[in-house]
């Protein structure tokens, strides 16, 4: 199976505060992980670290086969990983869905014609296809989560990373994101506290402990073990 992130022996502190030491962790291709712990124990900023926005004072990041040691090496991984924050303020910035939705195909170097395909085949999959000309700050906050779910799914990655992609919503919403990343055929990597929604999800679930990876169980039978993405 295709190692898509590998992390050797990295080292992390804020200031003096000491995040991580010696760490080590591998994500492959089909697998559906679930990433737990206490708040402060390096969740997201373990997420920052594989998306390069954050840099380590040691260790290595590999990501798809190769080492990603400058912001160049970084800028052509997050081309095949579709990174969704927390906030879905932070992701989304221009005046429509249909705008925020075709910016990263832009910047790939497809054309209109080609973005406003994709943009279109995405909004169809979010089930949002009358939301293209929407003003993005006047969604919900659910209708922004699937939104920048969206702008990921958009540049057709070969994974997600998502950190806490439920923070604040509602079941409704919670079920309709739940549904499309079971539906989307990527392997992901998803932060969240929300338990019922991640053992719904994932077909294995670590936690973050000490700054270092621990098994950690589901607590309900996943149904989808065994139909993991290719």
């Amino acid at each position: 199976m295709e190692t898509l992130i590998s992390i050797r022996n990295l080292t992390f502190a804020y200031d003096r505060r000491e995040i991580f030491k010696d760490f080590s962790f591998e994500f492959q291709a089909g697998q559906r992980t679930g990433l737990v712990g206490s708040n402060g124990s390096g969740k997201s900023t373990l997420l920052q670290l594989i998306m390069g926005l954050l840099k380590p004072s040691a260790g290595e990041i590999e990501l798809f086969g190769k080492l990603c040691r400058s912001e160049n090496d970084f800028r052509e991984a997050r081309l095949q990983i579709g990174f969704v924050f927390q906030d879905a303020n932070d992701q989304l910035f221009c005046p429509t869905v249909g705008d925020d939705l075709a910016f990263g195909p832009l910047n790939m170097g497809k054309t209109m014609a080609e973005a406003d395909a994709m943009v279109d085949e995405t909004l169809e999959l979010l089930n949002l296809s009358s939301f293209k000309e929407r003003v993005t700050y006047g969604l919900s906050d659910g209708e922004k989560k699937l939104v920048a779910m969206g702008t990921a799914l958009a540049m057709k990655p070969k994974a997600l990373i998502l950190d806490e992609p439920t923070t604040c919503l509602d079941e409704e919403a919670c079920d309709r994101i739940a549904k499309v990343l079971m539906d989307c055929g990527l392997p992901y990597l998803v932060v969240a506290h929300d338990r019922d929604f991640l053992d719904r999800v994932v077909t294995n679930a670590i936690r973050l402990k000490d700054g270092q990876i621990v098994p950690e169980p589901l607590r309900a039978p996943n149904a989808r073990t065994g139909n993991q993405a290719a």
